[in-house]
């Protein structure tokens, strides 16, 4: 199976030149250390960048320069910054090609809940629900179980909804699952992870044609 970074090189494959891009806090956050070099692609965090880098490296952060998980960034040339009505506007007028969010939990309907656990305290909804709204092209990435390995991909999500049938695309450590008309299909398989094994962790009914190839990540 793969880890966060897997999870992330992976997404990183789904990008395509002159796209403008949001990637949510956690592992959404890793794409873009593995943007490829030929690529032309415009970054944006809603709290106020665009023009996001790869991650610095240790001894390079600027602390002044962060993305709305609170990290430090690097930024490329013609990077710019501005407020969050800037910001919003540019997402809820539908300007940014793909956004990748992290999720508790995503339904076989393409539900996605991704802001609040009953009973604990969050920070807030942050942009989640405004991106889930005006995005065309919603991937999450995820770990497929939780911590008990129990699935996170359900039939119904238990969890407040952050959006209705949004989710097109899914990569978790496991898979690479895609939302259609039909269903939810299995495309892909991480390296060293059978059918079977995606079965097994996976609540929401699959829907599985042909030999399902295994992912390319290198």
């Amino acid at each position: 199976m793969l880890d966060k970074i897997g999870i992330a090189k992976r997404i990183a494959q789904e990008l395509k030149d002159g796209y403008y891009v949001n990637l949510g806090i956690g592992i959404p956050t890793l794409v873009a250390n593995y943007v490829p070099k030929d690529m032309n692609i415009e970054i944006q965090s809603e709290n106020g960048v665009l023009g996001m880098g790869s991650f610095p490296y240790e001894g390079e952060e600027d602390a002044d320069i962060i993305n709305a998980g609170k990290q430090t960034i690097t930024t490329l040339p013609g990077a710019s910054f501005f407020d969050s009505s800037m910001s919003f506007g540019m997402i809820r007028g539908k300007h940014v090609h793909l956004t990748v969010l992290g999720a508790m939990e995503v339904s076989e309907k393409g539900d996605i809940a991704n802001w609040k656990i009953p009973g604990k305290m969050v920070k807030g909804m942050g942009g989640a629900m405004d991106l889930v709204a005006s995005a065309d092209n919603i991937i999450v990435a995820m770990m497929h179980t939780n911590k008990e390995g129990e699935s996170k991909i359900l039939k119904e999500c238990t969890l407040p909804l952050t959006g209705v049938s949004c989710v097109k695309k899914i990569v978790s450590n496991l898979a690479v699952l895609e939302f259609s008309e039909k269903g939810l299909k299995l495309l892909e398989r991480a390296p060293g992870v059978t059918v079977e094994d995606i079965i097994k962790a996976t609540e929401a009914k699959l829907i599985i044609e042909g030999q399902i190839p295994e992912m390319k990540i290198d």
